[in-house]
């Protein structure tokens, strides 16, 4: 019995941890091509296959096109955003090369609570 609630309790720090990752802060800063964030800074195409580690990341294959639309900054400058059809998420700017750059001057603004938003069954989890 003992042995059973041990691995029940080492689910739950696990779990608790993971839902933890996926609520951080990625960075303070990030620069777009807007103040909004709203208008698209580039088209890339994946280099690679990648599989995020949680629901904030948008996983791709080889090949195909995504839409920047910000780039973290200062403390962390290998994550983009960008969208692939309806997904939308971080990616590693090492995983793409740059297409078509849409914007003539990058803006750098401070990031929202809302920029690290993961939607776990239906519930917005906020840091």
């Amino acid at each position: 019995m003992s042995r059973v609630l041990d691995q029940r309790i080492l689910l739950l720090v696990i779990s608790f941890s993971a839902s933890l990752q996926s609520t951080k802060v990625l960075s303070e800063w990030k620069k777009c091509g807007d103040p909004e964030c709203e208008k698209a800074m580039s088209r890339v195409q994946a280099t690679t296959d990648y599989l995020g580690p949680d629901c904030r990341y948008l996983n791709f294959k080889t090949g195909e096109e995504i839409i920047v639309y910000s780039k973290l900054s200062r403390e962390n400058e290998n994550l983009w955003t960008g969208s692939k059809g309806k997904d939308f998420g971080y990616f590693p700017r090492d995983a793409v090369k740059v297409e078509e750059v849409l914007i003539g001057e990058e803006v750098e603004v401070l990031t929202k609570e809302t920029d690290f938003l993961c939607l776990h069954e239906d519930k917005y989890t906020f840091e």
